[in-house]
């Protein structure tokens, strides 16, 4: 009886890998999908069980490739090994993705930093200020965190902002922050942060192109919204005439860029 149990699954399995090896994962269940990269840690044992529970526990095939290691193990049937082939197929994903949009333009495909940031940075704690810098052809050159805590005026400094750019040779910014609370709504300080770097960025001659807000599986997007383009005709409105607020602001954004732009002429 052991025996054609053990045929069965064996059987199993191998019609999975081959529904796959011909046709991708088309057609396939969540829990299949699980099933499978389950026995790549144990492949002479069963794993449909685990994986049913799995999808059950967890939701969606995202949430169970989000799940920690201690999470994945409290299922039964499911070890280290399998875990571990888990996150590393998760990882892989991520890095996958990093490639790609390295690799081509990002203009306008906010989804696409989405992907690519959320999941490190969906479970932070405080509030992570990245910013990415990019060539003229709006490829990534790198990504890098410049401020940890609430995102304001006095955390978000934009001269750091723009010496970076400087030092990436950066012709065009985005920005991304996290929410820990998980709406992605932003903040006045939030909307008064990205107004200031755009006045910046604007006297270095370089481009803001979003500023992505990241929640709980959703985001913002400043492009989206058509607030980037707002805050770029508000400087051009400002220098022509403006309140004594918006004065303030110009007299921030320049002397934030004045200096490096006398450093570093264009």
């Amino acid at each position: 009886m052991e025996n054609s149990t053990t045929n069965q699954s064996a059987g199993h399995r191998k019609r999975l890998r081959e529904k796959f090896l011909k046709s991708g994962l088309a057609g396939f269940h969540d829990y299949e999908i699980v099933e499978l990269l389950l026995s790549l840690g144990t492949p002479r044992r069963d794993c449909k069980q685990p994986a049913k529970e799995a999808i059950k526990r967890f939701k969606t095939l995202r949430g169970v490739l989000e799940a920690s290691p201690e999470e994945l193990q409290k299922i039964e049937g499911i070890g280290p090994h399998n875990s571990f082939g888990l996150k590393l197929v998760q990882e892989v994903a991520r890095e996958f993705l990093k490639e790609r949009i390295i690799a081509q333009p990002v203009y306008k495909s906010s989804q696409e930093i989405f992907d690519y940031l959320y999941h490190s940075m969906r479970d932070l704690k405080k509030e992570v200020f990245k910013v990415i810098y990019l060539n003229g052809q709006n490829q990534i050159i790198d990504t890098v965190d410049l401020f940890e805590g609430t995102v304001n005026a006095s955390a978000v400094a934009p001269r750091e902002v723009m010496e970076g750019a400087l030092r990436h040779n950066a012709a065009s910014l985005i920005f991304v922050h996290n929410h820990p609370s998980g709406n992605p709504e932003p903040s006045a300080s939030d909307k008064a942060v990205t107004r200031d770097l755009v006045y910046a960025a604007h006297i270095m001659q370089l481009k803001v192109l979003d500023h992505i807000i990241i929640g709980d599986n959703r985001y913002f997007s400043f492009a989206g919204a058509g607030l980037i383009e707002e805050y770029q005709l508000d400087y051009m409105g400002l220098k022509v005439q403006g309140t004594a607020e918006g004065k303030r602001r110009l007299y921030k954004a320049r002397e934030a860029a004045t200096d490096l732009w006398a450093e570093n002429p264009k």
